[in-house]
């Protein structure tokens, strides 16, 4: 017997699936086969909107926040895959808007306003900023892909909070139905 008191079987690829990992407390995951190639490509597409900002041009960070949001908002009610995905690409994309907006603002003080000194803080700052948007764009890029595949790419942090948002099973607390009255 197992000391955890888990019972577990084999699939049909032979890995072990423990009863504890397919817990009543979340939805069942897809598996690539029962997605349609249309979720997949606009689960893919969530992550493709870090180009938006490329195309509108780098200095404006808030450009590909902006757009991640308004594909979150159009895309999210389409599939639980679908909004997994479009959630983890804005999560991902309101970390990554963040560090660059910081670092215009830093820059057009120096620069513009000589309001700060250009300094090895900065530089460290600016080169932290350039290793984030690289591994941004390389995680961003493995996601597009797997999910375009029908995968699911779970990004550092971000992917187990769209986890626990979107295939978590809501408790059902029972609410009374509103009953119009007439007038007393």
């Amino acid at each position: 017997m197992n000391p955890d008191n888990e019972i577990n079987s084999e699939n049909s690829n032979g890995a072990v699936i423990s009863d504890a990992a397919s817990n009543s407390d979340y939805y069942e995951l897809p598996q690539p086969d029962e997605i349609s190639i249309r979720e997949k490509e606009d689960a893919m597409g969530a992550y493709l909107m870090m180009f938006a900002a490329i195309a509108a041009g780098l200095p404006l960070p808030v450009i590909n926040l902006v757009a991640s949001i308004i594909y979150y908002f159009i895309n999210k009610s389409k599939s639980k895959f679908v909004h997994f995905h479009a959630l983890q690409a804005l999560l991902s994309s309101l970390i990554v808007s963040c560090v660059n907006a910081a670092a215009v603002f830093w820059t057009v003080r120096i620069f513009l306003f000589h309001r700060l000194e250009y300094n090895d803080a900065f530089k460290g700052f600016i080169l932290t900023v350039v290793i984030i948007n690289v591994a941004y764009i390389i995680y961003n890029l493995i996601a597009a892909f797997q999910a375009r595949k029908g995968r699911i790419f779970y990004m550092f942090v971000f992917g187990k909070i769209a986890y626990e948002r979107i295939y978590k099973v809501k408790s059902n607390v029972h609410v009374e139905p509103i009953r119009n009255m007439p007038p007393k």
